[in-house]
């Protein structure tokens, strides 16, 4: 600690303006940790929930008006307005310190302010960053021991670097109207206040790991980005890995854990997790892309998790884990809708109410015993499918990336871009049904480039920007594909099963990167032939795998023309590169 000087400083200053009653720091021990929970018990910030069942887990629940990121209260300061670009919201960084430290004075009063060192991805490695999280939340602490790598050997780690992110967080009184979750890339900094939900106070987490990693990945010449990481192991022990961005609650946990299907099961495939939310990229010395998780843990969206959903996830979240906004059922167990076995009788819902199954609101619909976008905090370490290359520093090599969302009609179930070129271009048009992760009508379609649409912390023309010249930096870049498991039939039924038979999808990636199978030409890109997907064990009711690669032109040119005016939003920023790309697509679609 004696090196530490400006940690030190730093944390006396906020102490001064949040006056908390005792400043604690968290050395990551087991000790400590269980001193934490017995407290956050004590205090009712947690339940203790069946030690039987699912010894070391919790129970937690939010302000009923803090459930979800709330993004419209989320904001880019830099000193220039263009620098944060027309996406994101801006505020001056003098006006936000000002308008922040006026809701901080004094918001720990009677709490102690806890000092979280933690590191994102493995401590020491050249992909790394470390951030230290002040906080008032006991329920910050035990998710950020579960999310990042905290404690000591951080401290000793700052010790050599001196270089962090200042993470300063309150949940005050939980007033929405006078939360803020602040971005200062230029000061490498983060403030987040009146809010208890992961997603806006677990710093680590989409604040550090994309909106500021974006902001230093830019200008390091790396990616930070919104994508799960996953490796496929062949029979002779071959493994390729694949990096996938979706947005939240589409599937991105699922497909990181997928259990290979009883069709493809003779192959001998195993899948390895590394990560399910984000990843960091940077090319080797060889031209070629690497990859880490700056993550520890997992944040999930519980409702729909089940047997069939993710086995692995439910292997995953049986001990030591966090629950968020879940239904207590009679036993001390939890549940929520779309989970497996019978639905309790009665329980508690996530509002702390009294709860049976068929209630209703004073509008006739159904009162659901979960939160929609309830949560789980799980370490890695409990899943099945865990790479053994979680805390290797240099990370994995990244053979494909994928884009995707949630489309019912649109897109295709997969297609592959025509270059590097063409692939930003599908990244950045990417459009995806609203989840109930993200504030806002649920089903509404947004364009989510990326699916970095709410975390990317600088402007956006920027960030495609540093996408193509990326590219053009690699010798072998991965090869760039949108897959759609969400396509549904004239009755509104899905048209592909997804879970683990996406794995049947995946395989084909596999096989175009390596040049073992031929693709059909389409004015999107390149689509599968249809004996090229092994269906083995699979069937679809008659003509569903036609209609999963329909491309309907006229719906595409409509498509187009929302594209059109969400590039316009860029003006003369946006690269020419994609306008480029925009009228080949035309042409494509006209002939």
């Amino acid at each position: 600690m004696n090196d530490l000087k400006e940690l030190k400083s730093w944390v006396n200053s906020c102490a001064k303006l949040c006056q908390p009653d005792s400043i604690i720091w968290i050395d990551g021990s087991a000790e400590q940790k269980a001193r934490l929970e017995k407290e956050a018990v004590e205090s009712q910030e947690i339940t203790l929930l069946n030690q039987e069942k699912l010894p070391g887990c919790f129970l937690h629940r939010t302000a009923i008006n803090d459930v979800a990121r709330t993004e419209h209260l989320t904001f880019i300061c830099t000193r220039k307005k263009h620098d944060a670009g027309p996406i994101n919201n801006w505020m001056p960084p003098k006006v936000a310190y000002k308008k922040a430290s006026a809701i901080f004075k004094g918001s720990m009063k009677g709490r102690a302010m806890y000092v979280i060192p933690f590191s994102m991805g493995p401590v020491g490695s050249e992909f790394s960053k470390i951030g230290v999280e002040l906080t008032d939340s006991r329920y910050v602490v035990l998710n950020m021991l579960i999310m990042s790598r905290a404690g000591e050997e951080v401290l000793k780690q700052l010790q050599k670097t001196q270089e962090f992110t200042k993470c300063l967080h309150s949940k005050a009184d939980l007033d929405i109207n006078r939360r803020l979750i602040l971005h200062f890339p230029e000061d490498n900094a983060i403030w987040s206040v009146n809010s208890g939900y992961g997603g806006n106070v677990l710093l680590g987490k989409k604040c550090l790991s994309l909106r500021i990693a974006g902001y230093l990945a830019k200008r390091e010449g790396w990616f930070a980005e919104h994508m799960l990481i996953m490796g496929i192991e062949e029979p002779s022990g071959h493994i390729e890995y694949i990096a996938a961005a979706f947005p939240s609650a589409c599937g991105k946990t699922n497909l990181a854990m997928l259990v290979p299907p009883e069709g493809l099961k003779r192959k001998g495939y195993r899948i390895w997790t590394v990560g399910d939310d984000i990843a960091w990229m940077r090319i080797d010395s060889d031209g070629t892309l690497w990859a880490i998780n700056p993550e520890s843990g997992f944040f999930g969206v519980a409702p729909g998790t089940n047997a069939k959903s993710n086995p692995s996830m439910l292997a995953t979240i049986k001990k030591d884990t966090i629950f968020t906004n879940v239904l207590l059922a009679p036993d001390n167990t939890v549940w929520w809708e779309g989970a497996d076995g019978r639905t309790p009788e009665s329980g508690v819902d996530w509002q702390g109410r009294t709860w049976k199954p068929g209630m209703t609101d004073e509008n006739g619909k159904p009162i659901k015993g979960a939160h929609p976008n309830a949560r789980f905090t799980t370490p890695i370490s409990n899943c099945p499918s865990a790479s053994f290359r979680l805390e290797q520093h240099h990370g994995v090599p990244i053979s494909a990336i994928i884009f995707g969302g949630r489309r019912s009609h649109l897109t295709p179930l997969v297609f592959e871009s025509f270059n590097w070129q063409h692939g930003v271009f599908v990244g950045a048009t990417m459009a995806s049904e609203r989840t109930a992760a993200q504030v806002g009508k649920v089903g509404e379609v947004r364009r989510d480039p990326m699916a970095m649409l709410p975390f990317c912390g600088y402007n956006m023309a920027d960030y495609f920007r540093h996408w193509l010249k990326m590219g053009r930096r690699m010798l072998n870049p991965p090869k760039i594909f949108h897959a759609n498991w969400f396509r549904t039939d004239e009755h509104g039924k899905f048209l592909w099963p997804g879970y683990g038979e996406n794995l049947r999808i995946l395989e084909w990636i596999l096989d175009r990167c390596n040049n073992k199978v031929e693709a059909v030409d389409s004015p999107i890109g390149y689509i599968p032939r249809a004996h090229d997907i092994d269906m083995t064990g699979l069937r679809l009711p008659a003509r569903a795998q036609e209609k999963l690669f329909t491309i309907n032109k006229t719906d595409w040119l409509e498509e187009a023309e929302d594209v059109k005016k969400f590039f316009k939003r860029f003006g003369k920023d946006l690269p020419q590169e994609l306008w480029k790309e925009y009228k080949a697509l035309l042409r494509r679609l006209k002939k």
